[in-house]
């Protein structure tokens, strides 16, 4: 699997998260094998965090909650030259940075993320995705303090 090939479902995944015109969020994932979805975290400080989301329906699911919470703006990415790729796993790392803002009580930061993105051959039952590679696997690891504190409307104050 060359470099370049591992790279085009992940610029997809990555367009879909940063363009409103971009490719359908779903349709960048795999459906089989069945795609997850994973942010990294203790599932008590926030519902899409700690826990693994299965399937096309989980990975909706998950976005559907990052989204409800979340308000992501610039959203930016570091340059492909600087990637991780790992072609034998056929796995991808790359850190991103944005301004997340919890949504309830309007607290922002500003923070820098992980994503470790693993590709596979979707071989659905769908001729057209047959055989195409799509994300399988999305990890996050982001700022998890940040947004429990945010949620709590305690980001910018003490801990008392």
């Amino acid at each position: 699997m060359t470099r370049q090939l591992l790279q085009e479902p992940v610029q997809d995944l990555l367009q879909s998260l940063t363009n409103p015109d971009g490719p359908d969020l779903l349709s960048t994932f795999t459906t089989n094998p069945q795609p997850l979805a994973h942010e990294h975290g203790l599932p008590q400080l926030a519902p899409f965090l700690g826990r693994p989301f299965y399937g096309q329906e989980g990975v909706s699911t998950y976005f559907d909650l990052l989204s409800s919470h979340l308000l992501i703006e610039n959203m930016t990415f570091e340059s492909e030259e600087t990637w991780v790729i790992d072609e034998s796993c056929m796995a991808i790392a790359l850190r991103g940075t944005g301004t997340f803002t919890w949504k309830e009580t309007q607290q922002s930061w500003d923070e820098t993320f992980f994503y470790r993105i693993k590709v596979a051959e979707d071989v659905s039952d769908d001729s057209e995705k047959n055989g195409s590679l799509k994300v399988s696997e999305y990890h996050v690891w982001a700022d998890t303090g940040a947004a429990y504190l945010a949620s709590l409307g305690k980001l910018n104050g003490t801990l008392e």
